[in-house]
């Protein structure tokens, strides 16, 4: 019985073994009421597509952001690369806005006194119950500090997940560490709180659509929202 059961755990080990080695994708898109990042609002009714590719704790995603309702609403291309290893995070972000320091929307301007690219660094642990993520503006259209200098735009973010009433639940805490024009923040500020809840809405025995609603608060700038919205995925 014994030689069985390290056979089967050889088996299960060698089969995980295999699937990690495997490049996996991502393509989805979600759509939102309104656009709440952070507890700033950035638009409204919006389209967010996501396209992404992952291999063995590394990942490229793609991600973007235009307006449905109105035309004059940000848009957005995110670029991601990160790598995870264990609970551990660790990535870089290149936010790309169609509004900014180049009036021409030039996406291959990276002109540090003339580009709307924005570029972020981020680390992050997962411990289970809660992860908490660290992420600091390094480069790009940064925001000032209170002596008009850059930045270093930086925002903390605790989360903890948790299931209630076969809903999943992420309770959030988010703050600005420094005075920034990026956030509007004089100092230490708390410019996040949300609640967000997901939930899989079957539609077929094999196609379901993951709908969410959050609502968020950012007591800096005595701000709240109800957000709502759906993904599409294959």
């Amino acid at each position: 019985m014994k030689k069985i059961y390290v056979f089967a755990m050889m088996l299960v080990a060698s089969t995980t073994a295999i699937a990690q080695d495997k490049i996996e994708a991502t393509v989805s898109a979600d759509v939102v009421n309104q656009y709440i990042w952070r507890g700033q609002d950035l638009g409204n009714v919006s389209l967010q597509p996501t396209l992404g590719v992952s291999y063995k704790g590394l990942s490229l995603t793609g991600w973007g952001s235009v307006g449905l309702a109105d035309a004059a609403d940000t848009k957005e291309f995110d670029l991601t690369l990160a790598y995870t290893l264990g609970g551990l995070n660790i990535g870089v972000t290149d936010y790309w806005f169609n509004t900014g320091l180049d009036d021409e929307n030039r996406y291959f301007m990276y002109d540090a006194h003339s580009t709307n690219h924005l570029f972020e660094a981020n680390i992050g642990y997962d411990f289970g119950v809660a992860s908490v993520q660290w992420y600091t503006n390094f480069a790009g259209n940064d925001g000032a500090n209170k002596d008009g200098k850059r930045a270093y735009s930086s925002y903390v973010e605790v989360a903890v997940p948790f299931c209630l009433g076969s809903v999943d639940w992420t309770a959030a805490a988010g703050a600005v560490p420094f005075a920034t024009t990026s956030y509007g923040t004089t100092g230490v500020a708390v410019t996040n709180l949300s609640l967000k809840a997901t939930k899989d809405i079957r539609v077929t025995d094999s196609f379901s659509i993951p709908v969410f609603g959050q609502l968020a608060a950012n007591p800096c700038s005595q701000r709240a929202y109800l957000v709502f919205g759906f993904t599409l995925q294959p």
